[in-house]
């Protein structure tokens, strides 16, 4: 009973009762749909081309990186190791008959699998492509390369290359789109192939265009890496590797 200065129970039961029926209907509607409680939730993550890792628990990026006689040690090497250290399962792929290939300045790298065993997969997160000569020429006369290439456009996947490939893979197979942006090694021919498919030659260390990547030479190739991690991590991880590597990023 309701006295002076005392309030009605029915006033007091009314905002329990009404958070009990919210949180059984919650409940019942977690438990059928698999949604985790509200204060559980995980942390907003950027989606898209950004972040990609960030999209789902144990999310593997994968990285095909392909090379052949001839191509750029110093690139090939900044490329592979710092999408590992990111977290990348980084595979490299030979163009050559051996699994043996000796680069542009002498440097043997034992690759991990032929092309031919990489090219009927559409599951390649990113592919890295090295420059060097004549490494780009043998990278660009390879058909699954250049097919995979192609798929990998038209799926919307990122794909990378520095130094000679942006114009010697990429231009020249026809991968770039014509309002493009790109850049490549600042000699005159690779310019002129730039300038005869995309938007021109820019000059800049580290270029990105909708879904392509590209980069000048060895000397920018730890900025190119970055780039793809960044794209493919998020930016703290790119920062963070920066920062162990003690460089800059582009």
């Amino acid at each position: 009973r309701a006295g002076p200065g005392r309030r009605p129970r029915l006033v007091l039961l009314l905002p329990v009762a009404l958070a009990v029926a919210l949180l059984s209907r919650w409940t019942e509607e977690a438990a059928f749909s698999g949604t985790r409680w509200p204060w559980r939730s995980a942390r907003p993550q950027r989606v898209g081309c950004v972040a990609v890792a960030a999209q789902g628990p144990g999310r593997v990026v994968r990285v095909l990186v392909p090379i052949a006689k001839g191509s750029e040690e110093i690139e090939t090497a900044c490329i592979t190791d710092v999408l590992v250290r990111a977290g990348a399962e980084v595979t490299v792929a030979s163009v050559e008959p051996e699994l043996q290939v000796k680069m542009s300045r002498g440097l043997n790298i034992v690759a991990d699998r032929h092309i031919d065993e990489c090219a009927g997969l559409d599951d390649w997160d990113v592919i890295a492509i090295p420059g060097g000569m004549p490494g780009a020429e043998r990278l660009a006369d390879c058909r699954p390369l250049v097919d995979l290439l192609k798929r990998q456009r038209k799926n919307g996947k990122l794909i990378a290359a520095v130094c000679a490939s942006p114009a010697v893979v990429l231009a020249d197979n026809g991968i770039l789109e014509y309002d493009e942006k790109a850049t490549c090694y600042p000699a005159a021919k690779f310019k002129q192939l730039l300038s005869g498919s995309c938007a021109g030659w820019w000059d800049s260390p580290v270029v990105m265009d909708r879904k392509v990547i590209t980069s000048q030479g060895p000397g920018t190739s730890l900025q190119f890496a970055l780039k793809i991690v960044e794209v493919m991590f998020g930016d703290a991880k790119a920062r963070e590797l920066a920062e162990q590597l003690l460089t800059h990023r582009a």
